[in-house]
């Protein structure tokens, strides 16, 4: 499935959860995660929406451990079936 895709289904359902998932631009960081995932209850994860199967890029990977290492969740979302998933584990702030 296109990442694109994926990545609409993820906004649809957070909005079901009365969430928002923002489209996350960052000038001068290049290459950080697609989402920020807003859910009730000051729940808060950085989401990276891939195509299928697609890997994230070197330089997405050192963001995801920078943003971990200050105790940000970060998913990598390749699959529609882990939506779910997703949102629930941001709503019990898992780490992950």
């Amino acid at each position: 499935m296109r990442e694109k895709i994926i990545e609409q289904k993820l906004v649809k359902a957070v909005r079901r959860k009365g969430g928002l998932a923002l489209k996350f631009v960052s000038p001068g960081f290049d290459r950080m995660p697609d989402r920020i995932i807003l859910l009730p209850k000051g729940k808060m994860a950085f989401v990276e929406v891939k195509a299928n199967g697609k890997k994230p890029r070197n330089l997405q990977i050192s963001r995801h451990r920078i943003l971990r290492k200050r105790g940000f969740q970060v998913f990598i979302l390749d699959d529609e079936k882990q939506i779910e998933k997703i949102i629930d584990e941001i709503e019990r702030g898992d780490s992950s």
